[in-house]
């Protein structure tokens, strides 16, 4: 389903951080097929695969992001070893206003990929993630990336990888993958996500 060859001639840029952007890596007609089958989401923040419904056009998707294919490219394209590295993948569907501020991730990831799923995004709407010059600044960047249907953003994790994209709160369809240091660190990550899940579940309030 995903179009490894748009990914593989995506643009890396190596400031101010290692990252590389694709657009289109996904057919208009597979991403509504996708979102078809997404999984039901009803509060907002990363859920992880392991506790959702995964079926249909969707579970293709997530073969193809769970393939060594994957991690060959990126690999290549950011100078890491991932080819043996476990991954997590965690979904999104909804997001608040709260989320996607600035920050850098934990030393247990070693790269990101994110995969977006939107039919139609206005600039207007935040919501678009953003490669930053610093941990300081929103405006302060140096790409950004709109969520479009296929469109892909992954970076290795460094001590300047600095990301976060303006408020916005609605639908808002994304796939990370996050590859890992090692299976402790994946076993940890699974859990902790499993005990926000369930946290959540258990306050309806909570957003």
């Amino acid at each position: 389903m995903l179009d490894f060859d748009r990914l593989e001639n995506g643009t890396v840029k190596s400031f101010p951080f290692t990252y590389l952007m694709a657009e289109a890596c996904l057919s208009e007609e597979d991403g509504a097929a996708v979102r078809q089958d997404y999984p039901n989401i009803t509060k907002t923040g990363y859920l992880p695969l392991s506790k959702l419904d995964v079926h249909g056009a969707f579970s293709r998707l997530i073969d193809d992001l769970q393939s060594p294919r994957l991690a060959e490219i990126l690999s290549d394209k950011l100078g890491l070893e991932l080819r043996d590295k476990p991954r997590m993948i965690t979904v999104r569907k909804l997001s608040k206003d709260s989320d996607g501020r600035i920050h850098n991730d934990s030393l247990s990831k070693i790269c990101t990929c994110l995969i977006y799923l939107n039919e139609t995004w206005d600039p207007a709407y935040g919501g678009a993630i953003r490669a930053l010059n610093g941990e300081n600044d929103m405006d302060d960047f140096a790409d950004e990336m709109t969520p479009l249907t296929g469109n892909m953003f992954a970076f290795a994790r460094s001590e300047t990888s600095w990301h976060g994209h303006p408020p916005f709160a609605g639908e808002r369809y994304v796939i990370q993958t996050t590859f890992l240091i090692n299976e402790e660190a994946l076993a940890r990550k699974e859990n902790r996500g499993g005990i926000q899940l369930l946290l959540k579940k258990l306050n309806p309030f909570a957003r």
